[in-house]
This record gives structure tokens, C-alpha cells and sequence, in this order.
């Protein structure tokens, strides 16, 4: 109960605006020209997900060896790849197989697809850059004894939502937390960037299911798998996001999925923006 109670208070305190980021978002001169150094296409979005200062945030340096949750596309990876450089390594880690057919859309072609991007990982680090960077895919659930210890910094980019969502009836956030607490330093660091739902915002809904959580949620969740909040930052903030009860955040550019038909709601949905995002950094608790 007095855990409980600290994590509360310790949302609280930064929710109400009461703590100021004590670590630095200024990008130094190496991270800033990989950053400026992609093609104008990748640097489409650098407005609102601000790669540079969102690194800098999370300390991340070159040569250091770094797991990216939920990959993607590649945009955070091309960035990574290029920066650690030859002495660094790269891990990718994807959901479970087995989570991917939870999702109500998934097609057997598209589950298949998402299972072998965790071996294809290299080769699209390759693709990246051919400056000998070690890269390797894995699941949360087959990372090897070897790198137990040994990860410097892990980033969960708008990749918690969906492990939060299937927490209820089958673990998927529980357990993705517990192995990458074993993959972490003792030093290291794990950065956070997530949408993020009002916290006067009823929570129904706030269980990842439209993308959304709560930021107290969020601390909460890392306090209890063994993890202390060093800091918060308002980097990729937009406060003209205000989600209704049923919004969802993909009702946002990039995908614009709720006005397709609807160019009026479109224009709108475009003056908002991309989502609000809280920015966390967390350490293992003593």
C-alpha cells in the first residue's frame, strides 16, 4: 500500500507540472547530423516525434548496445543503426507469436509476416547501414541467456499499448517487462515515449485498446516490475490532442483512419496533429 501510494504521489507530482526534467534534450553534434543526415521523406515527421532531442533525453551514445521494442517500419531503427555505429549493437524485439493473432484484423499471411521480421532484422539493419553494427531480432519471450545484463538502454516507442491491452487474459505486458528488467545493466536505462490519455479521462478505455494510456499508469506499471522513474520530459507533447471517450489515436495523422471519406473531419484531424506523448526514462529500482 505505501508503494502504491508513492507511485501515486510521484505521478502526481510530475503530472501537475510541479517537477522539471533534470536531464538534458540538447543533442550533441554526432546525433544531430545522423539525424539531419536521412532523406527528406524519413525527416517527414522529425516535427512531432523529435528523434534527435528524444535520444539525447534518453542518453543514448555511440557504442552502446540498445533494444528497440516493436521495430516496425525502421524509422527509430535507421537512426540507431547509423549513430551507435561499428562498436554498438542493435537488438529489435517484437511481441510474442503467439500475440499477434489477438489482434481482430490479423490475416494468417499478416501474422506470418510479423513472425519473420524477427529474423529479417539483420538484414534490414544491413539495408541501413554497412558500418558493422551487431544487430539481431528477437521475441520477449526468447531473448537468449547471453545478453542477460548487458543492455544499455532499451526504448519502448508507441510500444506499450498493445502489451497493456492483452495484460488481462494472456500477460503480454507483465512478461515483456520482466525480460527486459533481465536484459537491462545495472546502470542502464529504459525510455519510454507513449500516447498519451488525460489523466481526468475515465478508465474505461485507457487500457491501451485505442492506443491511449495514462502516464500515471504507465509509471505505475514500470514501478511494479522493478523499475524507479528518473525523469520526464515534455518533448513530444501536443496538447491540442484531446481525445473524446471513444477516440482513438489513429484517428491522427500519419493515418487518418476515422476521415478517409470525410474531408471536412480531415482537415481538423490534420490541424491537431500527431498524438500527445508522454516521455519517460526509468532505471532499475535498488
Amino acid at each position: 500500500m505505501k508503494a502504491l501510494s508513492k507511485t501515486i504521489a510521484t505521478a502526481g507530482l510530475l503530472l501537475a507540472g510541479f517537477t522539471q526534467s533534470a536531464i538534458s534534450a540538447e543533442p550533441g553534434a554526432s546525433l544531430t547530423q545522423t539525424v539531419e543526415a536521412r532523406s527528406t521523406e524519413d525527416r517527414a515527421r522529425d516535427g512531432a516525434r523529435h528523434p534527435a532531442q528524444t535520444l539525447a533525453f534518453f542518453q543514448v551514445q555511440q557504442g552502446q548496445t540498445v533494444m528497440e521494442a516493436l521495430p516496425g517500419g525502421g524509422w527509430y531503427t535507421k537512426i540507431l543503426a547509423n549513430y551507435l555505429g561499428g562498436e554498438g549493437t542493435l537488438y529489435g524485439v517484437n511481441y510474442n507469436d503467439r500475440m499477434w493473432p489477438m489482434f481482430s484484423f490479423a490475416t494468417e499471411e499478416w501474422i506470418a509476416g510479423r513472425i519473420a521480421s524477427n529474423s529479417k532484422f539483420s538484414s534490414t539493419v544491413a539495408d541501413f547501414t554497412d558500418n558493422g553494427i551487431r544487430a539481431k531480432g528477437y521475441t520477449f519471450n526468447t531473448l537468449p541467456p547471453e545478453i542477460s545484463g548487458t543492455v544499455d538502454r532499451i526504448l519502448f516507442i508507441r510500444a506499450l499499448h498493445n502489451l497493456n491491452r492483452f495484460e488481462a487474459t494472456a500477460g503480454t505486458r507483465s512478461q515483456a517487462l520482466s525480460a527486459i528488467r533481465g536484459a537491462l545493466k545495472d546502470d542502464g536505462l529504459v525510455g519510454v515515449v507513449q500516447h498519451r490519455l488525460p489523466e481526468s479521462a475515465a478508465d474505461e478505455g485507457a487500457d491501451g485498446s485505442r492506443g491511449y494510456l495514462k502516464q500515471s499508469a504507465v509509471i505505475a506499471m514500470f514501478e511494479g516490475a522493478g523499475f524507479k522513474l528518473v525523469d520526464s520530459a515534455e518533448i513530444n507533447a501536443n496538447p491540442k490532442d484531446q481525445p473524446g471517450a471513444e477516440d482513438i489515436v489513429w484517428r491522427l495523422p500519419p493515418s487518418l483512419a476515422t476521415s478517409k471519406e470525410d474531408p471536412e473531419l480531415k482537415e481538423k484531424l490534420l490541424a491537431i496533429g500527431e498524438s500527445d506523448r508522454m516521455t519517460l526514462l526509468f532505471r532499475k529500482a535498488d
